[in-house]
């Protein structure tokens, strides 16, 4: 199992300098950090700033969109950071949420996603590429032959779908195992179907960890299933509330769902959270005492998740990544 710590752009290059050394030493794997330029600073700059203080620990957006940067642009700012890096560089990818929504603009179509990938991915390697946008060739005469690595997030079927013909990993925003499961199936299917050997393919669980009492890890984390529940209505949406596409367990929680605030993307003072109860949270989260998130998060192994990247949006981020450096992490990790 693979661990990794989940950043937004409003913590300071101090603080986000100190964290990831903790984080490091004591054995995350990955850095991540939303993109969403609007809303929080641009996290390009500070994921630079953080591999000058590490040595080991895997950079990205946790995700990019194929419609806030011309496809050149992304590709060589990916490669950039990948040389600067010496190849600690991934990208996760989604059809664009929070970047675009928050200018009124729509999200990318899965066929987009899915050329974004592919075409980036061979102008990050050096390649020659011809997007939409760009009517003549695009090849980088500096780039070196790196490849990649591109989770895709995903939900719905057809996204999944996606994720599992082109992506090299899945990022599902949720930590509970039996969904994560049944959306991670999907993915690998898809993939089987296209062709593709899979047994490389990650998974990852993306979720706030909030470790001690669980009455106040409830209240610290209950934002999270609001941002969830942003996405689950898109797939309800598209596929109705009882469609076989989507588990039921995913979406009858948002049912008394009014609406989501973009200014208040994934923030507790969102003013859309009275639909959202106790359950759901220890359920889509990871939280309480060490004993009872060494479970959760060996259930989701079992269920094939490869890593637990933990969203620090809560508060007492450096009291976290010391219990799971000190407690958690050492279990998987023997």
């Amino acid at each position: 199992m693979e661990f990794g710590i989940c950043f937004k752009g409003f913590v300071s290059p101090d603080r986000a300098r100190y964290l990831v050394r903790q984080a490091e030493a004591g054995g995350f794997d990955y850095c991540w950090f939303y993109d969403s330029h609007i809303l929080w600073r641009e996290s390009y700059v500070a994921m630079a700033m953080c591999m000058e203080h590490t040595k080991t620990m895997r950079f990205g957006p946790c995700v990019t969109n194929p419609n806030t940067r011309d496809w050149s642009n992304a590709a060589s700012l990916f490669g950039s950071l990948a040389a600067q890096s010496e190849g600690r560089f991934d990208i996760g990818l989604g059809r664009g949420d929070s970047a675009v929504r928050v200018m009124g603009k729509k999200p990318a179509n899965l066929a987009r996603v899915a050329e974004f990938t592919t075409k980036v991915k061979a102008m990050v390697k050096g390649e020659e590429a011809i997007y939409g946008e760009c009517p003549e060739p695009v090849k980088f005469p500096w780039a070196d032959g790196y490849d990649l690595p591109v989770w895709i997030a995903a939900y719905g079927p057809k996204a999944l779908a996606t994720a599992g013909e082109v992506g090299d990993g899945l990022i599902l925003q949720i930590a509970e195992p039996s969904i994560c499961k049944w959306l991670a199936d999907q993915a690998l299917e898809a993939g089987k179907k296209a062709g593709r050997d899979m047994s490389n393919f990650k998974v990852m669980a993306a979720a706030p960890a909030y470790t001690g009492p669980l009455d106040t890890a409830i209240e610290k984390t209950k934002w999270f299933p609001a941002m969830v529940g942003n996405h689950v209505a898109d797939i309800v949406e598209k596929y109705g509330a009882d469609s076989d596409s989507v588990p039921k367990s995913l979406t009858a929680y948002i049912e008394k769902r009014r609406g989501y605030d973009y200014s208040k993307h994934g923030q507790s003072d969102n003013p859309y959270l009275d639909f959202i109860t106790d359950d759901i949270v220890e359920s889509f989260c990871v939280l309480g005492p060490v004993e009872q998130q060494i479970k959760k998060i060996e259930d989701l192994k079992e269920a094939g998740v490869t890593q637990f990247n933990v969203y620090l949006d809560s508060g007492d981020e450096e009291k976290i990544i010391a219990d799971y450096v000190n407690d958690i992490i050492p279990h998987f990790k023997k």
